[in-house]
Formats: structure tokens, sequence, C-alpha cells
């Protein structure tokens, strides 16, 4: 089976000859089924790398703080007091 990286760099190559608008209709028929295909099945593995992610997120620490998630917490700070002006 291909690695996610080489089926979404498929899904783009896919995309592009699609908007290429060089296909036929019969192969820009097939492309799409084949993009939907691949694209269903990214989906499904990104779902499933969230769920773990969640796991691991919400799995208590040895501390009992919360994990900070974003990258720059204090950007959400300023954001929030901008949005109150």
């Amino acid at each position: 089976m291909k690695s996610f990286e080489e089926r979404l760099e498929q899904l783009e190559e896919i995309a592009a000859r699609m908007r290429s608008g060089e296909l036929p209709l019969d192969d820009a028929v097939k492309e799409f089924e084949t993009g939907i295909n691949l694209a269903r099945g990214l989906e499904k593995d990104l779902s499933k790398i969230e769920k773990r992610v969640e796991i691991l997120v919400n799995k208590p620490g040895t501390d009992g703080e919360k994990p900070v998630l974003e990258l720059f917490p204090e950007l959400d700070e300023f954001k929030h007091g901008s949005d109150e002006t």
C-alpha cells in the first residue's frame, strides 16, 4: 500500500491533469473516479490519525495540567483582545 504522502501526491497530479482541460471526457471521468476514491481513503486515514491525536492529548499528564495545543498561545490572547474593539 502506498503511503499517505504518495497517495496525496497522486491526487494532486490527477487534479492538475483534470484542470489542464486536455483530457478526453472518458479519461476525465476515470481520473475523477480515481481521485474520489483517493480522497475518501485519505480522509479516512486523517480521521484515524485525528482520533489517535485526541486520545494522546486527552491522556492525563503527570502534573494534571492540560497541554497547550496552540503554537503561539499569546497570539490567541491578542486576537480576542482585538475582537472587543
